[in-house]
């Protein structure tokens, strides 16, 4: 997992997967979700595979950046690609959708080639950049619900955010479903974070969306707490232990408790690997390890 945001852009990717083929400029089609879990053969997780039902059908692999390692990423693509293609005998289109300038490369030209002095070209992967910051507003306001969120993240500007929101309000006070309308609010206020400050955040909402006691704004302000704290437990946790797994990504983001994840922070330095670390209480103290700071 490359960052923190990956939770939040697998569940909008989860929402309303066919909402994500226009904004990369494929037809829609129906699509469902692949199960990625490669761990027997690579270290990591990918970050979201659909299977299109195309003809013929085709595997869409989106990898989500907003650090700073994009460099490394078209050789993760191909390996990535490579595998999926070997494990599902399916065309694989890769996808390299960088959150924010920050995420750029100028090793990110859209193909990976390796060749020899003497053989000439071995391989090639053709793969494909979405630069959100370079997406036309217009464009994700108009889209579908899963990719909303990206809106404020777009090719906007700090003035034009309080307009963006309002109609992303209008847009979505359309919506049947109140827990559906709260995880693309919670999405959205997360991502608000890879560009501007949480005052700013909050000031939107605030003003904006008015909700200052309503129960909507607490639980978009708790969901983004969580994220917040998720992000430093992974970015400690990936220095310390390297990449989870995809079942210790599934452990950290089934905690909703804040004190949890503050408690597991705490713990980092004192233990050796993802395993130990989210291991229960109980097992922890039969091991003789010190109980203090301890997540059941």
């Amino acid at each position: 997992m490359s960052s923190s945001y990956d939770p939040t852009l697998k569940t909008l990717v989860e929402t309303s997967p066919a909402d994500w083929l226009p904004l990369l400029g494929l037809p829609r089609k129906r699509v469902t979700v692949e199960d990625t879990d490669l761990a027997t053969v690579v270290s990591g997780a990918v970050d979201k595979v659909l299977r299109v039902h195309a003809q013929p059908q085709y595997l869409l692999h989106l990898d989500f950046q907003s650090g700073h390692d994009s460099a490394l990423l078209p050789s993760r693509l191909r390996l990535y690609n490579s595998v999926l293609d070997y494990r599902h005998d399916r065309l694989v289109l890769s996808v390299a959708v960088l959150l924010r300038p920050e995420a750029d490369s100028p090793q990110l030209t859209g193909s990976l080639e390796r060749r020899s002095p003497s053989q000439g070209l071995i391989a090639l992967l053709h793969y494909r950049v979405l630069r959100v910051w370079q997406v036309p507003v217009e464009q994700l306001l108009a889209g579908g619900v899963s990719t909303l969120p990206l809106a404020p993240i777009s090719d906007v500007s700090e003035a034009q955010l309080p307009e963006v929101i309002r109609r992303m309000k209008e847009r979505l006070s359309r919506t049947r479903k109140r827990r559906l309308a709260e995880d693309l609010w919670a999405a959205t206020y997360v991502l608000l974070g890879l560009r501007y400050s949480d005052a700013l955040a909050n000031l939107l909402f605030q003003e904006v969306l008015g909700m200052e006691e309503s129960t909507t704004y607490q639980a978009i302000i708790r969901k983004g707490r969580l994220s917040e704290a998720r992000q430093i437990l992974f970015d400690l946790g990936q220095e310390r232990f390297g990449p989870g797994d995809e079942a210790t990504v599934r452990k950290l983001n089934a905690i909703e408790d804040v004190r949890k994840l503050e408690e597991l922070i705490k713990r980092v330095l004192d233990v050796r690997s993802w395993q130990e670390l989210l291991q229960p209480a109980s097992r922890r103290r039969r091991n003789g390890r010190r109980p203090r700071n301890t997540v059941d």
